[in-house]
């Protein structure tokens, strides 16, 4: 029988066949694959004809189709629906790809071919997109090891294959603990619960066969509870196992791989003739250098934790009213700041979910999409990996622009988080390809579906990057959609959250669930004038992340990396009421693999960038300013990697930002 990963997908605009794609058929698929691939790498590294960027630098854009559909389809399955099997599948696949991926890039031959184009490059009368293609492709290779000989070399190889294990486990791990915790809740223990928790907890119960509700450690689960729960007891009891996830000692603990890793990234660095990690990873993004990261973070830091302590004192004088003599605890935070939001700004968050329908905020992201930008979403009925997922097309003035694919509920099977990736990037060689695009995110069922304001949020965000992808056009791959810096690849996300905020928006989409019913004016008013609420914790809890993973990879790795954490948070005085936003064991952003490691600040870099270019659009005509929507997407959403991204904010904004406008939109400007 054909291997269905493997054949022509005569499918609507070319989806993948779910339907017809068992867990038996991806490693016969990848050995295959993997083969046609060395068989095109050794075809443009033998090519006796003099290097060209026909046929050395355009010959590898072309080459791997076949890994890339059986990689698309595995690492979509593994990270958002696992099981035994594709868990056992990962920890195999891994050391095979990063084995594949060392082979391609210590191919002397292929390397000499790469080098003499570079060398040649003023002489070849490329396109703009071809000199940024060849100058990526060259450093790619230079800095993935290409240039190393003898013993370097084969120990480069060697590490790559280490750490490659170690991403899957820590990730495995992560997901293993968050799996396999729940807390049975009684009747009685529902107490200051909102109905759309209790909803969300009896189905999490549903789906873990207990007798009634649970509490999981699911983001969208045990937030709310915390916030709500009048049990203290309970809230400590759900934090604690929150907190110890990655870290409960035993086969899933991920506090020995992150001191392995980082201590394999520092040789990593230091083969290539790098102090630290941090200078070698942070060379090709737009902050360049570990001063410039720490200056940026340590700006916001201060006015962050100034603002962080006021509010503590607030708290702590609450829990004080309640009779608690105690001090002011993680698991008090949310629960406290919760009250005081409802008594200062009038705000009950019970009462203000129901304006939350999931399938609004769907349609409301479509509909910005749509005023922004002319796309148009209609439902397309494909088979799918999971009953959850649900697809359309999209279109602009009736032509195909992208397939959409939304993964939206939280369940056993898949990672914790959210995020976005394409199943297919858009690129117009060797032939022309329209993206299929994936939001993967963790929301709590019910019916409807309702979500916090953080929720909604991050749906935004996560069609932010969907935007990028769908938006591309460009003519290579491998600079199309998000594949750019990593401290401006989440500019365009963070940019669309601003559409969330406006009441234009929230008039028309944030509807009751049970009446239909508009958010009253002065609900409404009351969401905007809180949207900067306790932002101090929130600001405080994602910086101490970031410099923790700066401080990890800054200079020689720690080795003992709970112990360095510590360090970090007493030199910045973190507040004891706050926890790290992700602690070391849980960071699958910085140990999962390499994508965020020293680079977890590049979301609060592209805030600067987000929130200068959002007043681009207030300086304008407005939100949905038709000049500024098209000079977005002319010169970011459009152009991919394709030019450098300081140049792409430039001519959109005519400047690069400061600090001061992020400072403003998290209310801790003075």
């Amino acid at each position: 029988m054909t291997n269905p990963l493997l054949t022509e997908w005569e499918t609507p605009f070319g989806i993948a066949p779910f339907d017809r794609i068992s867990d038996d058929d991806f490693a016969p698929a990848l050995e295959e694959a993997l083969a046609a691939h060395r068989g095109e790498i050794d075809a443009i590294a033998d090519n006796p004809e003099a290097p060209s960027f026909a046929n050395t630098i355009e010959a590898l854009e072309a080459s791997g189709a076949a890994l890339d559909k059986v990689l698309s389809v595995f690492f979509t399955v593994a990270g958002a629906d696992s099981n035994p099997a594709r868990e056992a599948l990962q920890r195999d696949f891994s050391p095979k790809l990063a084995a594949h991926q060392s082979a391609i890039s210590g191919n002397e031959a292929l390397f000499s071919r790469i080098a003499a184009v570079w060398e040649a490059r003023d002489t070849l009368e490329l396109t703009e997109e071809q000199a940024r293609v060849l100058m990526l492709t060259h450093r790619g290779f230079v800095r993935s090891g290409a240039a190393l000989t003898g013993e370097a070399a084969e120990r480069m190889k060697a590490i790559k294959a280490r750490l490659a294990v170690l991403g899957t486990q820590f990730t495995q791990n992560l997901l293993a603990d968050e799996r396999a915790w729940f807390m049975e809740l009684s009747e009685d223990d529902l107490t200051g619960l909102p109905d759309f928790v209790v909803e969300s907890a009896r189905a999490a119960g549903e789906e873990k066969g207990a007798d009634g509700p649970v509490i999981t450690l699911s983001r969208s689960l045990i937030v709310p509870f915390l916030q709500f729960s009048d049990r203290r007891d309970l809230r400590e009891k759900a934090f604690r196992a929150w907190e110890a996830r990655g870290a409960n000692g035993g086969e899933t603990d991920n506090r020995e791989i992150a001191a392995e890793t980082l201590a394999l990234r520092q040789e990593r660095a230091e083969l290539l003739g790098y102090d630290n990690f941090a200078a070698y990873k942070l060379e090709t993004e737009m902050a360049k250098t570990p001063a410039a990261v720490r200056d940026l973070l340590m700006s916001v830091w201060k006015p962050a934790k100034a603002q962080a302590d006021a509010d503590a004192e607030v708290l702590t004088a609450l829990i004080r009213e309640d009779g608690v003599n105690g001090t002011l605890e993680p698991w008090d935070w949310r629960y406290y700041a919760e009250k005081r939001r409802a008594a200062e700004h009038d705000l009950d968050g019970a009462a203000l979910k129901p304006y939350f329908q999931l399938d609004r905020m769907i349609d409301a992201a479509f509909d910005c999409a749509n005023r922004l930008f002319g796309l148009e979403f209609a439902p397309l009925d494909v088979p799918l990996y999971h009953p959850d997922c649900r697809a359309w097309e999209v279109t602009r003035g009736g032509k195909h622009v992208a397939v959409f694919i939304g993964d939206y509920f939280a369940r056993g099977s898949k990672r914790s988080g959210a995020w976005c990736s394409a199943m297919r990037s858009q690129a117009k060689f060797p032939r022309a390809q329209a993206p299929v695009v994936i939001n993967v995110c963790n929301f709590a069922k019910g019916d409807p579906a309702l979500l916090s304001y953080d929720d909604a949020r991050t749906l935004f965000h996560e069609f932010g990057h969907a935007l990028h992808q769908m938006l591309s056009d460009v003519t290579y791959e491998s600079v199309s959609g998000t594949s750019v810096a990593r401290d401006f690849v989440e500019l365009p996300s963070q940019l669309f959250e601003h559409w969330l905020d406006q009441p234009e928006v929230l008039r028309k989409f944030a509807t009751h669930a049970r009446t239909g019913a508009a958010m009253p004016r002065e609900m409404l008013e009351k969401v905007l004038a809180a949207a900067t609420f306790d932002m101090g914790f929130q600001t405080v809890e994602y910086i101490a992340s970031a410099l923790v993973d700066l401080e990890f990879h800054d200079g020689e790795p720690p080795v003992d990396p709970m112990a360095k954490q510590a360090e970090v948070l007493a030199e910045i005085s973190m507040p004891q009421a706050i926890r790290m936003r992700h602690a070391t064991p849980q960071f699958a952003h910085v140990f999962s693999g390499d994508g965020y490691s020293s680079a977890y600040y590049s979301y609060m870099w592209s805030e600067v960038m987000d929130a200068d270019a959002f007043a681009a659009f207030e300086e304008a005509g407005g939100a949905f300013d038709a000049e500024r929507a098209e000079a977005l997407e002319e010169h970011i959403l459009s152009t991919g990697g394709s030019r450098d991204p300081a140049e792409l904010y430039t001519a959109f904004r005519g400047r690069l930002p400061g600090v001061e406008a992020l400072l403003k939109g998290r209310g801790l400007a003075a």
